[in-house]
Protein backbone atom coordinates (compact mmCIF):
# COMPACT_ATOMS: atom_id res chain seq x y z
CA UNK A 1 0.00 0.00 0.00
CA UNK A 2 2.09 2.85 -1.26
CA UNK A 3 3.14 4.86 -4.56
CA UNK A 4 0.19 4.47 -6.81
CA UNK A 5 -0.75 0.96 -6.36
CA UNK A 6 -2.31 -0.98 -3.38
CA UNK A 7 -2.91 -4.31 -2.55
CA UNK A 8 -4.32 -5.42 0.90
CA UNK A 9 -7.16 -7.64 2.30
CA UNK A 10 -10.22 -4.71 3.18
CA UNK A 11 -13.49 -5.49 5.04
CA UNK A 12 -16.00 -2.68 4.56
CA UNK A 13 -19.35 -0.95 4.25
CA UNK A 14 -20.44 1.29 2.04
CA UNK A 15 -21.26 4.73 4.07
CA UNK A 16 -22.76 8.38 3.10
CA UNK A 17 -21.93 11.24 4.84
CA UNK A 18 -20.26 11.96 8.05
CA UNK A 19 -19.08 9.13 10.10
CA UNK A 20 -16.38 8.59 12.85
CA UNK A 21 -14.67 4.95 12.62
CA UNK A 22 -12.90 3.40 15.68
CA UNK A 23 -11.10 0.55 16.68
CA UNK A 24 -8.72 -1.24 18.89
CA UNK A 25 -5.86 -3.33 16.90
CA UNK A 26 -2.94 -5.12 17.11
CA UNK A 27 -0.56 -7.46 14.95
CA UNK A 28 -1.11 -11.17 15.88
CA UNK A 29 2.64 -12.33 15.43
CA UNK A 30 5.78 -10.79 15.37
CA UNK A 31 5.57 -10.69 11.23
CA UNK A 32 7.68 -10.59 8.63
CA UNK A 33 8.28 -7.40 6.42
CA UNK A 34 8.20 -3.87 9.01
CA UNK A 35 6.26 -2.24 6.23
CA UNK A 36 3.69 -4.32 6.97
CA UNK A 37 0.19 -2.33 7.61
CA UNK A 38 -3.09 -2.48 9.49
CA UNK A 39 -5.56 0.06 10.04
CA UNK A 40 -8.78 1.92 8.94
CA UNK A 41 -9.40 3.53 5.55
CA UNK A 42 -12.07 5.30 3.31
CA UNK A 43 -11.65 4.70 -0.04
CA UNK A 44 -13.50 6.02 -3.06
CA UNK A 45 -13.63 2.51 -4.98
CA UNK A 46 -11.82 -1.06 -5.17
CA UNK A 47 -9.62 -0.25 -7.81
CA UNK A 48 -5.50 -0.45 -6.95
CA UNK A 49 -5.38 3.43 -7.63
CA UNK A 50 -7.82 4.85 -5.95
CA UNK A 51 -8.41 7.34 -3.77
CA UNK A 52 -8.40 7.51 -0.13
CA UNK A 53 -7.22 8.05 2.93
CA UNK A 54 -5.92 6.09 6.00
CA UNK A 55 -4.99 5.73 9.65
CA UNK A 56 -1.81 3.18 9.24
CA UNK A 57 -0.03 1.09 11.95
CA UNK A 58 3.07 -0.30 10.69
CA UNK A 59 5.02 -3.36 12.03
CA UNK A 60 7.86 -1.11 12.87
CA UNK A 61 5.52 1.27 14.98
CA UNK A 62 5.12 4.05 12.64
CA UNK A 63 1.65 5.34 12.36
CA UNK A 64 0.46 7.86 10.11
CA UNK A 65 -2.37 9.45 8.25
CA UNK A 66 -1.99 8.07 4.44
CA UNK A 67 -3.72 9.46 1.42
CA UNK A 68 -4.10 9.65 -2.35
CA UNK A 69 -5.78 12.71 -3.38
CA UNK A 70 -5.81 11.93 -7.06
CA UNK A 71 -6.51 8.40 -8.75
CA UNK A 72 -3.45 6.71 -9.34
CA UNK A 73 -1.40 9.34 -8.21
CA UNK A 74 1.62 9.01 -5.38
CA UNK A 75 0.71 8.58 -1.85
CA UNK A 76 1.87 10.63 0.78
CA UNK A 77 1.63 10.56 4.43
CA UNK A 78 1.38 12.33 7.82
CA UNK A 79 3.55 11.03 10.46
CA UNK A 80 2.59 10.72 13.89
CA UNK A 81 5.08 11.18 17.11
CA UNK A 82 3.04 8.29 18.35
CA UNK A 83 4.07 5.07 17.48
CA UNK A 84 2.34 1.51 17.78
CA UNK A 85 -0.67 2.77 19.18
CA UNK A 86 -3.56 -0.03 19.94
CA UNK A 87 -6.47 2.60 19.77
CA UNK A 88 -6.82 4.35 16.74
CA UNK A 89 -9.96 6.60 14.94
CA UNK A 90 -10.53 8.07 11.55
CA UNK A 91 -13.04 10.48 11.01
CA UNK A 92 -15.12 12.05 8.51
CA UNK A 93 -16.45 15.56 8.72
CA UNK A 94 -17.71 17.34 5.01
CA UNK A 95 -14.10 16.66 3.11
CA UNK A 96 -11.86 16.80 6.00
CA UNK A 97 -10.59 13.39 6.88
CA UNK A 98 -9.29 13.57 10.87
CA UNK A 99 -7.06 10.57 12.49
CA UNK A 100 -6.85 9.93 16.33
CA UNK A 101 -4.93 7.58 17.68
CA UNK A 102 -3.76 6.67 21.28
CA UNK A 103 -2.50 4.35 23.36
CA UNK A 104 -5.66 2.03 25.33
CA UNK A 105 -6.06 4.24 28.35
CA UNK A 106 -5.15 7.15 27.72
CA UNK A 107 -7.24 10.08 25.62
CA UNK A 108 -7.13 10.28 21.47
CA UNK A 109 -5.02 12.70 20.19
CA UNK A 110 -5.63 14.51 16.78
CA UNK A 111 -2.13 12.86 14.39
CA UNK A 112 -3.04 14.45 11.10
CA UNK A 113 -6.01 15.59 9.12
CA UNK A 114 -6.48 16.30 5.30
CA UNK A 115 -9.32 17.72 2.73
CA UNK A 116 -10.26 15.14 0.19
CA UNK A 117 -13.45 15.77 -1.66
CA UNK A 118 -14.65 11.83 -1.83
CA UNK A 119 -17.24 10.99 -4.03
CA UNK A 120 -20.44 9.38 -2.56
CA UNK A 121 -20.69 6.67 -1.31
CA UNK A 122 -17.24 5.70 -0.16
CA UNK A 123 -16.18 2.38 1.56
CA UNK A 124 -15.16 2.33 5.11
CA UNK A 125 -13.71 0.20 7.28
CA UNK A 126 -11.20 -2.11 8.09
CA UNK A 127 -7.54 -3.61 6.29
CA UNK A 128 -4.49 -5.16 6.45
CA UNK A 129 -1.43 -5.51 4.10
CA UNK A 130 1.47 -7.72 4.72
CA UNK A 131 3.65 -5.52 2.14
CA UNK A 132 4.88 -8.91 0.80
CA UNK A 133 2.91 -11.46 -1.97
CA UNK A 134 4.39 -14.26 -0.18
CA UNK A 135 3.37 -13.76 3.44
CA UNK A 136 0.01 -14.00 4.99
CA UNK A 137 -0.12 -11.63 8.28
CA UNK A 138 -2.41 -11.15 10.64
CA UNK A 139 -4.29 -8.87 13.00
CA UNK A 140 -6.88 -8.85 15.67
CA UNK A 141 -9.67 -5.72 15.63
CA UNK A 142 -11.95 -5.37 18.08
CA UNK A 143 -14.58 -2.80 20.00
CA UNK A 144 -15.12 -1.91 16.07
CA UNK A 145 -17.84 1.13 15.91
CA UNK A 146 -18.67 3.15 13.03
CA UNK A 147 -20.64 6.20 14.91
CA UNK A 148 -22.80 8.95 12.69
CA UNK A 149 -22.10 12.12 14.21
CA UNK A 150 -25.54 14.44 14.80
CA UNK A 151 -25.21 17.92 12.66
CA UNK A 152 -24.40 21.51 13.68
CA UNK A 153 -26.78 22.20 16.49
CA UNK A 154 -28.94 19.40 16.58
CA UNK A 155 -30.53 19.51 19.92
CA UNK A 156 -30.20 16.07 21.06
CA UNK A 157 -33.82 16.30 22.94
CA UNK A 158 -36.09 17.93 20.08
CA UNK A 159 -34.10 14.82 17.61
CA UNK A 160 -33.24 11.72 19.79
CA UNK A 161 -30.16 9.34 18.40
CA UNK A 162 -30.74 5.79 17.28
CA UNK A 163 -29.39 4.29 20.15
CA UNK A 164 -27.28 0.90 21.66
CA UNK A 165 -27.24 -0.68 24.76
CA UNK A 166 -23.29 -2.33 25.88
CA UNK A 167 -21.80 -3.79 28.23
CA UNK A 168 -17.73 -3.33 29.22
CA UNK A 169 -15.81 -5.71 30.75
CA UNK A 170 -13.87 -3.61 33.53
CA UNK A 171 -10.77 -5.82 33.26
CA UNK A 172 -10.10 -6.14 29.17
CA UNK A 173 -12.25 -2.98 28.09
CA UNK A 174 -13.92 -5.13 25.56
CA UNK A 175 -17.34 -4.01 24.66
CA UNK A 176 -20.49 -5.91 23.94
CA UNK A 177 -23.41 -4.61 21.81
CA UNK A 178 -26.47 -5.85 23.30
CA UNK A 179 -29.81 -4.12 22.27
CA UNK A 180 -29.93 -1.79 19.45
CA UNK A 181 -32.88 0.38 18.22
CA UNK A 182 -33.67 3.17 16.28
CA UNK A 183 -35.36 4.43 19.37
CA UNK A 184 -33.58 6.63 21.65
CA UNK A 185 -32.94 4.93 25.26
CA UNK A 186 -30.96 5.98 28.57
CA UNK A 187 -29.26 5.27 31.76
CA UNK A 188 -29.51 1.28 32.52
CA UNK A 189 -29.02 0.42 35.80
CA UNK A 190 -28.06 -3.55 36.94
CA UNK A 191 -30.20 -5.67 38.84
CA UNK A 192 -29.64 -7.05 42.14
CA UNK A 193 -29.21 -10.36 41.09
CA UNK A 194 -27.77 -9.62 37.81
CA UNK A 195 -30.56 -10.85 35.42
CA UNK A 196 -31.39 -7.86 34.19
CA UNK A 197 -30.92 -4.24 33.30
CA UNK A 198 -33.35 -1.61 33.50
CA UNK A 199 -33.32 1.42 31.19
CA UNK A 200 -35.93 4.61 30.64
CA UNK A 201 -36.77 5.36 27.19
CA UNK A 202 -39.67 7.73 25.97
CA UNK A 203 -40.77 8.58 29.25
CA UNK A 204 -41.00 4.66 30.16
CA UNK A 205 -39.50 2.68 32.54
CA UNK A 206 -38.34 -1.12 30.58
CA UNK A 207 -36.76 -4.08 32.51
CA UNK A 208 -34.35 -5.99 29.93
CA UNK A 209 -33.76 -9.54 30.53
CA UNK A 210 -30.31 -10.32 29.83
CA UNK A 211 -30.76 -13.92 28.52
CA UNK A 212 -34.38 -12.86 26.34
CA UNK A 213 -32.99 -9.36 25.45
CA UNK A 214 -36.52 -9.00 24.66
CA UNK A 215 -37.60 -5.46 26.88
CA UNK A 216 -40.75 -5.54 29.04
CA UNK A 217 -42.41 -2.44 30.13
CA UNK A 218 -42.44 -1.65 33.71
CA UNK A 219 -45.74 -0.48 35.32
CA UNK A 220 -44.95 2.81 36.70
CA UNK A 221 -48.93 3.68 36.77
CA UNK A 222 -49.77 6.74 35.53
CA UNK A 223 -45.95 8.15 36.06
CA UNK A 224 -45.45 8.26 32.96
CA UNK A 225 -42.68 11.73 31.99
CA UNK A 226 -39.39 9.45 33.19
CA UNK A 227 -36.24 10.66 32.75
CA UNK A 228 -32.74 9.22 33.03
CA UNK A 229 -32.84 9.82 36.85
CA UNK A 230 -33.37 6.27 38.39
CA UNK A 231 -31.75 3.79 40.43
CA UNK A 232 -32.58 0.80 42.40
CA UNK A 233 -32.02 0.48 46.10
CA UNK A 234 -28.85 -1.77 47.64
CA UNK A 235 -31.18 -4.65 48.10
CA UNK A 236 -32.64 -4.35 44.72
CA UNK A 237 -36.31 -4.29 46.10
CA UNK A 238 -37.07 -0.94 45.33
CA UNK A 239 -36.27 1.66 42.12
CA UNK A 240 -36.22 5.23 42.56
CA UNK A 241 -37.59 7.59 39.33
CA UNK A 242 -37.27 10.53 38.63
CA UNK A 243 -40.64 11.94 36.66
CA UNK A 244 -42.40 15.27 35.52
CA UNK A 245 -44.82 16.44 37.88
CA UNK A 246 -47.15 19.42 38.59
CA UNK A 247 -47.35 20.77 42.04
CA UNK A 248 -50.61 22.35 43.26
CA UNK A 249 -48.60 26.13 43.48
CA UNK A 250 -48.63 25.38 39.56
CA UNK A 251 -44.82 24.57 39.31
CA UNK A 252 -43.94 21.77 37.36
CA UNK A 253 -40.37 19.96 37.13
CA UNK A 254 -38.93 16.84 37.99
CA UNK A 255 -40.04 15.19 41.27
CA UNK A 256 -38.45 12.17 42.89
CA UNK A 257 -40.62 8.72 43.69
CA UNK A 258 -40.17 5.19 44.87
CA UNK A 259 -41.71 1.81 43.48
CA UNK A 260 -41.27 -1.62 43.63
CA UNK A 261 -38.67 -2.75 41.01
CA UNK A 262 -41.53 -4.98 40.26
CA UNK A 263 -43.80 -2.41 39.17
CA UNK A 264 -46.97 -0.43 40.88
CA UNK A 265 -47.96 3.02 41.53
CA UNK A 266 -45.25 5.46 42.67
CA UNK A 267 -44.93 7.09 45.82
CA UNK A 268 -44.40 11.02 45.73
CA UNK A 269 -40.98 11.92 47.70
CA UNK A 270 -39.54 15.01 47.21
CA UNK A 271 -41.93 17.70 48.63
CA UNK A 272 -40.72 20.17 45.65
CA UNK A 273 -39.33 20.53 42.25
CA UNK A 274 -37.09 19.94 40.50
CA UNK A 275 -35.65 17.48 42.21
CA UNK A 276 -33.77 14.57 40.28
CA UNK A 277 -32.73 11.28 42.20
CA UNK A 278 -29.34 9.97 42.38
CA UNK A 279 -28.29 7.42 44.96
CA UNK A 280 -29.83 5.01 47.86
CA UNK A 281 -28.13 5.23 51.26
CA UNK A 282 -26.85 1.34 51.35
CA UNK A 283 -29.50 0.83 54.18
CA UNK A 284 -32.14 1.82 51.97
CA UNK A 285 -33.46 4.74 54.34
CA UNK A 286 -32.63 7.85 52.54
CA UNK A 287 -32.28 9.44 49.12
CA UNK A 288 -29.60 11.62 47.76
CA UNK A 289 -30.41 14.28 44.99
CA UNK A 290 -29.80 17.36 42.77
CA UNK A 291 -32.83 20.16 43.21
CA UNK A 292 -33.10 23.64 42.55
CA UNK A 293 -34.12 25.55 45.30
CA UNK A 294 -33.43 29.69 45.31
CA UNK A 295 -32.13 29.49 41.95
CA UNK A 296 -28.90 27.29 42.42
CA UNK A 297 -29.03 23.52 42.32
CA UNK A 298 -27.67 21.98 45.20
CA UNK A 299 -27.19 18.14 46.40
CA UNK A 300 -30.25 17.50 49.01
CA UNK A 301 -30.95 14.49 51.26
CA UNK A 302 -34.77 12.97 51.79
CA UNK A 303 -35.59 10.07 54.51
CA UNK A 304 -36.74 7.30 51.01
CA UNK A 305 -40.46 6.98 53.11
CA UNK A 306 -40.45 10.86 52.72
CA UNK A 307 -40.18 13.62 54.86
CA UNK A 308 -38.19 16.62 55.61
CA UNK A 309 -35.49 17.59 53.15
CA UNK A 310 -31.86 18.70 54.10
CA UNK A 311 -29.83 20.71 52.15
CA UNK A 312 -25.99 18.99 51.93
CA UNK A 313 -24.40 21.25 49.95
CA UNK A 314 -24.25 25.20 49.80
CA UNK A 315 -21.43 26.02 47.18
CA UNK A 316 -22.62 28.83 44.67
CA UNK A 317 -22.92 26.78 41.05
CA UNK A 318 -24.09 23.27 40.28
CA UNK A 319 -23.75 20.47 42.77
CA UNK A 320 -25.19 17.21 40.97
CA UNK A 321 -24.90 13.62 41.02
CA UNK A 322 -24.64 12.67 44.30
CA UNK A 323 -24.39 8.48 45.52
CA UNK A 324 -23.24 7.12 48.50
CA UNK A 325 -20.62 4.87 48.63
CA UNK A 326 -21.43 0.95 49.32
CA UNK A 327 -19.95 1.23 52.83
CA UNK A 328 -22.28 4.18 53.90
CA UNK A 329 -19.30 6.37 54.63
CA UNK A 330 -19.44 9.27 52.08
CA UNK A 331 -21.19 10.73 49.01
CA UNK A 332 -19.42 11.33 45.76
CA UNK A 333 -20.72 14.02 43.76
CA UNK A 334 -19.75 16.52 41.33
CA UNK A 335 -19.18 20.06 41.24
CA UNK A 336 -18.25 23.48 39.72
CA UNK A 337 -16.86 24.73 42.37
CA UNK A 338 -13.37 24.45 41.18
CA UNK A 339 -14.53 25.79 38.00
CA UNK A 340 -14.22 22.72 35.91
CA UNK A 341 -16.29 19.91 36.70
CA UNK A 342 -15.38 17.66 38.75
CA UNK A 343 -15.92 14.55 41.37
CA UNK A 344 -16.25 15.47 44.57
CA UNK A 345 -16.52 13.63 47.85
CA UNK A 346 -18.04 14.78 51.56
CA UNK A 347 -19.61 12.74 54.29
CA UNK A 348 -23.17 11.83 54.54
CA UNK A 349 -24.12 14.99 56.45
CA UNK A 350 -22.17 17.07 53.60
CA UNK A 351 -19.08 18.37 55.78
CA UNK A 352 -15.85 18.10 54.92
CA UNK A 353 -15.91 18.08 51.02
CA UNK A 354 -13.19 17.11 49.38
CA UNK A 355 -11.73 16.73 45.16
CA UNK A 356 -11.28 13.19 43.99
CA UNK A 357 -10.95 13.84 40.08
CA UNK A 358 -8.30 16.08 38.19
CA UNK A 359 -7.06 16.28 34.83
CA UNK A 360 -7.98 18.32 32.01
CA UNK A 361 -11.64 17.03 31.27
CA UNK A 362 -15.51 17.75 32.76
CA UNK A 363 -16.32 14.91 35.14
CA UNK A 364 -19.36 13.52 35.69
CA UNK A 365 -21.58 10.92 37.55
CA UNK A 366 -19.11 9.04 39.81
CA UNK A 367 -20.43 5.54 40.14
CA UNK A 368 -18.58 3.22 42.78
CA UNK A 369 -18.10 -0.35 42.20
CA UNK A 370 -19.61 -2.83 44.50
CA UNK A 371 -16.29 -2.96 46.61
CA UNK A 372 -16.05 0.07 46.59
CA UNK A 373 -12.49 0.39 45.25
CA UNK A 374 -13.37 1.60 42.26
CA UNK A 375 -15.27 4.71 40.38
CA UNK A 376 -16.26 5.57 36.95
CA UNK A 377 -17.53 8.73 34.86
CA UNK A 378 -17.95 10.20 31.90
CA UNK A 379 -16.43 12.99 30.90
CA UNK A 380 -16.47 16.01 28.59
CA UNK A 381 -13.95 17.72 26.87
CA UNK A 382 -12.91 20.97 28.35
CA UNK A 383 -14.33 22.74 25.42
CA UNK A 384 -18.16 21.99 26.35
CA UNK A 385 -19.38 23.79 29.75
CA UNK A 386 -18.78 22.71 32.77
CA UNK A 387 -22.09 23.00 34.10
CA UNK A 388 -23.75 20.79 31.11
CA UNK A 389 -23.65 17.74 30.04
CA UNK A 390 -25.54 17.67 26.18
CA UNK A 391 -25.83 15.07 23.87
CA UNK A 392 -23.99 14.53 20.68
CA UNK A 393 -20.42 14.42 21.94
CA UNK A 394 -16.94 12.63 21.91
CA UNK A 395 -16.63 11.75 25.27
CA UNK A 396 -14.85 9.21 27.85
CA UNK A 397 -15.67 6.73 29.96
CA UNK A 398 -12.70 6.74 32.63
CA UNK A 399 -11.76 4.02 35.59
CA UNK A 400 -10.53 5.47 39.18
CA UNK A 401 -9.00 3.70 41.76
CA UNK A 402 -10.79 5.25 44.94
CA UNK A 403 -6.91 5.31 46.94
CA UNK A 404 -5.70 7.24 43.65
CA UNK A 405 -6.12 10.21 41.79
CA UNK A 406 -4.83 8.55 38.02
CA UNK A 407 -7.60 8.20 35.59
CA UNK A 408 -7.38 5.34 32.86
CA UNK A 409 -9.88 5.81 30.02
CA UNK A 410 -12.38 2.49 29.45
CA UNK A 411 -13.96 3.64 26.34
CA UNK A 412 -13.86 6.03 24.00
CA UNK A 413 -17.94 6.76 23.32
CA UNK A 414 -20.08 8.81 20.95
CA UNK A 415 -22.51 9.77 23.36
CA UNK A 416 -23.36 12.03 26.27
CA UNK A 417 -26.59 12.75 27.98
CA UNK A 418 -28.38 9.51 29.35
CA UNK A 419 -24.87 7.22 28.52
CA UNK A 420 -24.52 6.84 32.06
CA UNK A 421 -26.25 9.29 34.45
CA UNK A 422 -27.08 6.85 36.96
CA UNK A 423 -25.48 3.39 38.44
CA UNK A 424 -24.53 0.69 36.19
CA UNK A 425 -22.12 -1.52 37.77
CA UNK A 426 -22.72 -5.66 37.95
CA UNK A 427 -23.10 -7.25 41.23
CA UNK A 428 -20.14 -8.55 40.49
CA UNK A 429 -18.62 -5.83 39.85
CA UNK A 430 -16.73 -7.36 36.26
CA UNK A 431 -19.06 -5.51 33.75
CA UNK A 432 -20.46 -1.56 33.35
CA UNK A 433 -23.42 -1.20 31.16
CA UNK A 434 -23.98 1.70 29.23
CA UNK A 435 -25.61 3.74 26.03
CA UNK A 436 -24.05 5.09 22.81
CA UNK A 437 -25.13 6.97 20.41
CA UNK A 438 -25.76 7.17 16.55
CA UNK A 439 -27.68 9.06 13.98
CA UNK A 440 -26.72 6.25 11.61
CA UNK A 441 -27.42 2.73 11.38
CA UNK A 442 -27.05 1.28 15.57
CA UNK A 443 -25.81 -2.16 14.21
CA UNK A 444 -22.60 -0.55 12.44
Amino acid sequence: MWANRDEFHFASVKMEGDFILTAFCHFNGKGVNPHRKMGLMIRENSEPGSRYADAAVHGDGLTSLQYRTLANDVTGEFKSSLTMPDVIQLERKGDTIIMRCAKSGNPLLETGRLNIAFKSPVYAGLFICSHDTGVVEKAIFHNVRIDVPAGEQVDGYQHPSASRLELLDVATGNRKVIYTTTGHIEAPNWSHDGKFLIYNSDGLLYKFPLVSGSPEKINTGGVGSINNDHGLSFDGKMLAISSSAKMPDGHSGSMVYTVPVSGGIPKPITPKVPSYWHGWSPDGKRLVYCAERNGDYDVWGIPSMGGEEVQLTKSKGLDDGPEYSPDGRWIYFNSVRSGMMKIWRMLPDGLYPEQVSFGPYNDWFAHLSPDGKQLVYVSYPAQVPANSHPHNQRILLQQQQINSSEQKVLAYIYGGQGTMNVPSWSPDGKMIAFVSYTYGDPNF
